[in-house]
């Protein structure tokens, strides 16, 4: 039995003109949680991330901290929907920065309702695949893994591609897919064992590198 253990990115550059881009909080988040486990002693057999910046930077402060050579995988199923095209498939008019909690909450409330009607196919965002094409990325690399290893794989990825994991692994509705996407923190990691026929999930959306009192400032979820 193998473990794979999925990491969501670090903080990234919310309301900023380039989002996929990690903060220097983002980079810390990613160094801690590689020095965690070379702490542990963890080895892997492969690696695997999306296509996306921050998880490339992701991955390389993870290398860094934990020091690792290993060159990973390239996977675009497990980069992350296009939040704007969500976003502007309900809401069509230019929206705020979102610079104040109020505005902050409305993007938020604006996102859940533009993924509910993606997830049932109600709306095409522009430029992203229609929801079932977006699991069977996701999909297709747990396959990937549970067919290719038998020990310790990470993946690098993002909130929406690890809550639909999560959500396909539990056969979770949609609503409760979309809120496990909403409460996933930067860096935090999730744990499935996995055999060659199907993966268990072990935990989800823990911090244990950052269970500290020094780090106590440093956990976001942007």
């Amino acid at each position: 039995m193998g473990t794979l253990y999925l990491v969501r990115h670090g903080q990234a550059s919310f309301g900023a003109d380039d989002y996929d881009q990690l903060s220097a909080l983002g980079r810390r988040q990613s160094v801690r949680l590689g020095e965690y486990l070379r702490g542990k002693g963890l080895t892997f057999d492969a690696v695997l991330t999306g296509t996306l910046r921050r998880h490339a930077q992701t991955w390389d402060g993870i290398a860094e901290g934990a020091a690792l050579d290993l060159k990973p995988v390239l996977w675009p199923g497990l980069n992350e929907y296009d939040s704007h095209a969500v976003i502007a498939a309900v809401h069509p008019l230019p929206l705020e920065k979102p610079d104040s909690p109020e505005l902050y909450r409305h993007h938020f409330r604006l996102l859940r309702d533009g993924l509910a009607q993606w997830m049932a196919g109600v709306v095409s965002p522009r430029g992203m695949p229609d929801y079932v094409d977006f699991v069977r990325g996701v999909t297709s690399a747990l396959d990937h893994v549970r067919q290719t290893y038998i020990g310790n794989v990470l993946m690098v990825s993002s909130g929406g591609p690890i809550a639909t994991a999560v959500g396909h692994i539990l056969g979770t509705p949609a609503e409760t897919t979309i809120e496990l996407n909403m409460r996933i923190r930067n860096s935090a990691l999730t744990e499935f064992a996995f055999t060659p026929k199907r993966h268990m999930l072990l935990t989800y959306n823990t911090l244990p590198h950052l269970d500290h009192a020094d780090y106590k400032d440093w956990v976001s979820y942007a």
